[in-house]
């Protein structure tokens, strides 16, 4: 007898609620797994995210307390109140030096301002990029501000930022521009030395980029601005070290000076005392005109003896 041919199975309507139930279960398993996956590698970027700001803090730390060859911290013993004590009446302080670590420059000569026109502060480590770029973008036209006796500068020299060269060229720098505001009296060359350090052909890179800056160039920049060579040639001096130290001690915990973050960097600029966003340009289409905006100076006026910014001696920033 003939074997006759199955017929192919039809599912039943249970059968077909089952293999359904079957695939939602699989799905939400599989979906399940997934959301595991992505908690345990939100955790993971989490944790890394917690050790990078770690990190970036003990960096931002050690760049802010810099050691000594001998290991101690240099003025981080110190409390803000006795280094600016220090700051005042150590020996190495420089002739020009104020007692918030300044050196005040106006159309009239060191430490002498000018009535009714606000002052320029401005904070900076040579080596800093930041710093480098700000210059380039202002004292140049500062100086013509200085000169026409529209503002006093206020410069705050600084050297925290050693570590990130090998031969402490921030420092060295530093002390070389300090011995020239003690034994050049005119302080045109002064100001024209710190911006030949800053020149975009002459600032090293800082960390591992950096190469080497020999006493030698740096003394050939200060002549390049004027700078006598009986001074240029003495420049190279440590001296100003433990005055520098005292101001690393103070400067950065002045409130007036710190971010919204409660951090003070370089570079700060200030206007009459007040920290200046430097950020905050609004419709400017340079530095300069935003810095011009906030003291109330317009462009066709600078550099006019007898055109003062409105703001005067008193004044807050404009933010308009």
């Amino acid at each position: 007898m003939a074997n006759k041919l199955q017929e192919p199975h039809r599912q039943t309507h249970a059968e077909r609620r089952a293999e359904q139930r079957a695939k939602a279960q699989a799905r939400a398993e599989q979906q399940a797994k997934e959301r595991k996956q992505q908690t345990i590698i939100g955790v993971i970027v989490i944790a890394v995210v917690v050790v990078l700001l770690a990190v970036a803090g003990v960096a931002v730390y050690r760049s802010l307390h810099p050691q000594t060859s001998g290991g101690e911290s240099s003025g981080a013993d110190l409390t803000v109140e006795q280094a600016h004590e220090q700051l005042k009446t150590l020996d190495s302080r420089p002739t020009h030096a104020d007692d918030e670590g300044g050196i005040l420059i106006s159309k009239d000569g060191y430490g002498k301002a000018v009535e009714n026109v606000p002052t320029i502060g401005i904070y900076m480590d040579f080596i800093c990029p930041g710093c480098g770029s700000v210059n380039r973008q202002l004292d140049a036209k500062l100086t013509k501000l200085v000169d026409a006796g529209q503002i006093n500068l206020d410069l705050h020299f600084m050297a925290f930022m050693d570590r990130f060269s090998t031969d402490d060229y921030s420092s060295r720098a530093a002390n070389a521009i300090l011995y020239v505001s003690d034994h050049d009296s005119n302080p045109d060359h002064l100001l024209h030395a710190v911006q030949n350090l800053y020149a975009e052909d002459f600032q090293p890179q800082e960390g591992s980029a950096y190469e080497p800056v020999s006493d030698d160039q740096i003394k050939e920049q200060l002549t390049n601005a004027g700078v006598p060579e009986e001074v240029a040639g003495k420049a190279a001096t440590r001296s100003y070290d433990d005055w520098l130290n005292a101001v690393f001690g103070y400067t950065p915990h002045q409130e007036n000076l710190q971010n919204s973050e409660g951090q003070m960097s370089t570079p700060t600029v200030t206007i009459n005392g007040h920290r200046w966003d430097m950020n905050s340009a609004g419709g400017s289409s340079t530095m300069f005109d935003a810095l011009l905006n906030a003291i109330g100076l317009k462009p066709d006026q600078v550099g006019v003896k007898g055109d003062l910014p409105s703001i005067g001696a008193e004044g807050k920033p404009i933010t308009k």
